[in-house]
């Protein structure tokens, strides 16, 4: 009975041990729909881009064990709040109306937003030159939010995914579409994307474009946001953001 005994607290302490262990890992949400060059899948099905690879930095920084979770955009803070994830890495601005449901870390990038069109259409990025034009836009995002309030005389076309606006400009379907300048680029920068350009950045106005991206976390959880604010100041300060950067990108986007 003795022995029975000791096995059964062994194996309570061993289970104990195993969920403090799970407990300890910190699963990053990303956006389960491509968004290249910051996150998609390569051919072995490994996610990869500059954004997985500051996720990866930060973390090492931070001393976290982190898993890359992803998760449809959409559905993205919902599973925050929920707890299926720990925290939000995935491209997300940091805005006023969602500061009212989760907390932000600092910023660990920031790039501004632009107009994409065919070359041969002669607009800006203003709401004057895309009046009576179809503009494509991704569902829940601060595009959205932009092209909402300032295109109101334009056609708004929203997708749950910024590679079925882009490949609907390709194919002539919208006339433009509004996105994040770095991701444009690499579209533009494509053999699909080598039919258009962009035709400028849209006016900052910070409280919908927000003020830079940073890594969201659940509200009160200032443990976790702290550790992220570490890792990221760590991989600014020794070069290593630069250095993952400098492999995607020709300028800084910090």
């Amino acid at each position: 009975m003795k022995l029975k005994a000791l096995l059964a607290a062994a194996t309570a302490a061993a289970a104990l041990t195993a969920g403090a262990a799970a407990a300890e890992q910190v699963k990053i949400g990303i956006a389960a729909e491509p968004y290249p060059p910051f996150a998609s899948l390569d051919s072995s099905g490994n996610w990869v881009g500059w954004e997985v690879e500051v996720i990866g930095a930060v973390c090492a920084a931070a001393e976290l064990d982190c898993v890359i979770t992803p998760v449809a955009w959409d559905g993205i803070i919902p599973s925050l709040t929920g707890q299926q994830i720990d925290a939000i890495m995935a491209s997300m601005s940091i805005t006023e109306e969602r500061m009212k449901t989760i907390d932000f870390s600092d910023p660990y990038y920031n790039t501004p937003a632009v107009i994409v069109a065919d070359k041969s259409m002669d607009i800006d990025a203003t709401p004057e030159s895309l009046a009576g034009k179809i503009v494509g836009i991704q569902a829940s995002t601060i595009h959205q939010a932009y092209a909402q309030e300032y295109f109101k005389d334009a056609e708004l076309k929203v997708y749950q995914t910024q590679d079925e606006a882009n490949q609907d400009l390709f194919a002539g379907r919208i006339d433009a579409t509004q996105a994040d300048s770095i991701a444009m680029a690499d579209f533009v920068g494509s053999d699909t994307g080598s039919c258009c350009e962009i035709k400028g950045a849209v006016a900052d106005d910070p409280a919908i474009l927000g003020r830079g991206v940073g890594a969201g976390v659940r509200k009160g959880d200032d443990a976790l946001r702290e550790a992220l604010n570490k890792g990221i100041a760590a991989i600014l300060a020794d070069g290593t953001h630069e250095k993952i950067t400098a492999k995607y990108f020709t300028t800084s986007i910090y």
